[in-house]
Parts: C-alpha cells; sequence; structure tokens
C-alpha cells in the first residue's frame, strides 16, 4: 500500500472507530469518510462495504488489546497485569456499546475475521493467565475462554448499571483465584 493510501486507511479506522462508538454500528459512512477527511470513494476503494468496514474495525481493536496484554505482562507482576488487562477490556467492550456482539451478528459466528479475532484475544488472555497460574494465583482449571466470556458478561451487565462494573469484576477475579485452604 502507498504511503498515501496507508494514512487514508488508517484515518478512516480511527473514524470508524470513533464513530461506531458513538452512534452503533448503523453509524452513517458519509459521516465516517468526513472525519477522516477523504471522499466516499475513498472509503468504498478500502471497505467495500459496511461489513468490511465493520471487521477490519474490530479487527484492529482486538490486535491493540492483544499489544496491551503483551505489554502488560512484559512490564508488571502477572497478578496487576491480568487485573488491569480485564479492567481495560471491561472498559472497552463497555465503550463500543454492543459493537462486538453487532460484528459477530453480522459477520456470522465463524467467519474468518472473527476466528482470527477470537484466537487472538483467547492468545492474549493466555500470555496474563499462564505466569498468574504458574505463581498459584488463579485456578488452574481456568482458561482463557472462560475468562473471555466473563469479562464480556461483566461489559454486558455494565451496559445497564455502569457504577456497577468495578465490583462485578472485582468478584469475578475472586472467583478465578483458588480456593483459600483451611
Amino acid at each position: 500500500m502507498r504511503a498515501d493510501a496507508r494514512r487514508n486507511y488508517d484515518r478512516l479506522l480511527a473514524a470508524a472507530r470513533d464513530a461506531f462508538g458513538e452512534h452503533g454500528v448503523d453509524a452513517s459512512l458519509d459521516d465516517i469518510a468526513k472525519r477522516a477527511g477523504v471522499g466516499p470513494g475513498t472509503l468504498y476503494r478500502h471497505f467495500p462495504t459496511r461489513e468490511a468496514l465493520l471487521a477490519e474495525t474490530y479487527r484492529s481493536e482486538v490486535e491493540a488489546r492483544a499489544r496491551q496484554a503483551e505489554e502488560l505482562a512484559g512490564t508488571l507482576p502477572a497478578e496487576e497485569a491480568l487485573v488491569r488487562w480485564l479492567q481495560l477490556q471491561v472498559r472497552d467492550i463497555k465503550s463500543k456499546h454492543g459493537l462486538g456482539s453487532a460484528v459477530k451478528t453480522m459477520l456470522g459466528a465463524d467467519s474468518e475475521p472473527l476466528d482470527f479475532c477470537r484466537e487472538t484475544l483467547r492468545e492474549a488472555v493466555r500470555t496474563l493467565l499462564t505466569p498468574a497460574q504458574e505463581a498459584g494465583i488463579i485456578r488452574s482449571d481456568v482458561e482463557a475462554a472462560d475468562v473471555l466470556r466473563l469479562v464480556h458478561g461483566v461489559a454486558t451487565a455494565a451496559e445497564s448499571a455502569p457504577e456497577q462494573a468495578d465490583k462485578l469484576l472485582s468478584i469475578v477475579i475472586d472467583g478465578l483465584r483458588p480456593p483459600r485452604r483451611g
């Protein structure tokens, strides 16, 4: 991709992320093009359909979350890294107003983009979960998919009760810890 095309592509993704976050999956594509400072033709050259733009926006956000997991794993103790990433994940899901669910519905649960995103997120969680399990901080029977489902549940519940997000996540984190003996 030429440098100017790459810049347009990146601006379109940033504009789409903001617009979908504000207005949901029905955000105006013309508005997204305007926000990115490009014409509709440029948007459609890069993303021929709304579904293509949604899929790539979701993919780029998942890749950013995976990078966050690697950074946290490299800079914080195991438990702190995991907890911090879970907090970020809940915040991100809440701020998207159901975007992930809408993308899954629109693309179908077994689409290539969603398979990629699912595996990327699971690997990100494993990056944080494995050291915490090896340190005995997190139950050994917990899998990455379990953690993702629990965090998604907290974020979904927090849509109707945002003030409860931290409390609910704290309860989930306590449930991930091994039972106390004795």
